[in-house]
């Protein structure tokens, strides 16, 4: 039975994979973020395809920037973003942990280092460093305290999710059998849906951008519009007239360490589930 689920699945992710792939070239949007479909597409299969037609896929000719303007799919895009970001060092520490047999806690310890530095460096401050006025390393220093949190809930969840699933299915802690895959694409998936509300925050809080379009001859630093639904720039550090208690976002200093530290904790929760239950 749960063969045959998992051959449909990769069925069915791979003519996604090829979907987004070939239809995002015509969507006027980020090629980063591009990329981000496609990849969250080979984790999350058709669920990704969805999204990527109901989130991001331009309707009719011109109306991208109004049809991303709302507020939920400026979250998707911020949320897409993380996990596909986060979900390649997620999985390439899962890989090499299973390949030589690390305990769980040290294959947690590699996959969360992997995928916040990953996520962190590559995916946010390299590839977005445009809205950083083209600085890596102020790039760096904006996006840490986001992509920490959005990692930790990610995490969370994952690992809650692979934990209990490979120790109820056989042979699914080998990186070649398709049993790893499948949990590992459910764990990504499941990962994704734990990491959307505190992308919810970041975004309304200019702690994060969204989607963003992109039209031929011109950079995505210039595209990064104003959205009606948010009413403010997709720029991270855009927001102004900050004080000595407040980050130039807006958002207390209070307030952002309060929901560093509540990060931490969901993430803690996450790993006493999955080892208490999972072992």
């Amino acid at each position: 039975m749960l063969s045959g689920v998992m051959l449909l699945w990769f069925i069915l992710t791979a003519i996604s994979v090829l979907f987004v792939a070939i239809d995002s070239r015509n969507t006027p949007e980020s090629p980063v973020l591009k990329w981000g479909f496609i990849l969250l597409t080979a984790y999350t299969g058709p669920v990704g395809a969805f999204l990527y037609v109901l989130g991001c896929r331009e309707p009719l000719p011109g109306l991208h920037e109004q049809y991303t303007a709302t507020r939920w799919r400026q979250v998707l895009g911020s949320t897409m973003h993380c996990v596909a970001g986060d979900g390649l060092g997620i999985l390439s520490g899962a890989i090499f942990g299973g390949i030589i047999h690390l305990s769980r806690p040290a294959e947690i310890t590699l996959e969360y280092l992997l995928g916040f530095g990953f996520g962190w460096m590559i995916f946010q401050a390299l590839f977005m460093k445009e809205s950083s006025g083209g600085s890596f390393y102020r790039a760096l220093k904006n996006t840490f305290i986001p992509e920490l949190v959005s990692m930790n809930y990610l995490m969370a969840a994952m690992v809650v999710v692979t934990t209990i699933g490979m120790s109820m299915v056989p042979q699914s802690s080998n990186p070649l059998s398709m049993e790893f895959w499948f949990i590992m694409s459910m764990a990504l998936l499941t990962g994704f849906i734990a990491a959307y509300p505190i992308n919810w925050w970041l975004v309304s809080n200019h702690l994060k951008h969204g989607m963003m379009t992109v039209r031929p001859g011109s950079s995505s630093e210039t595209n990064m519009h104003e959205h009606p639904a948010s009413g403010h720039s997709t720029h991270a550090t855009s927001a102004a007239g900050h004080d000595a208690g407040k980050h130039k976002n807006g958002v207390s200093r209070s307030m952002t360490v309060f929901m560093v530290a509540l990060s931490f904790i969901v993430f803690a929760a996450g790993v006493s589930i999955a080892l208490m239950y999972g072992a």
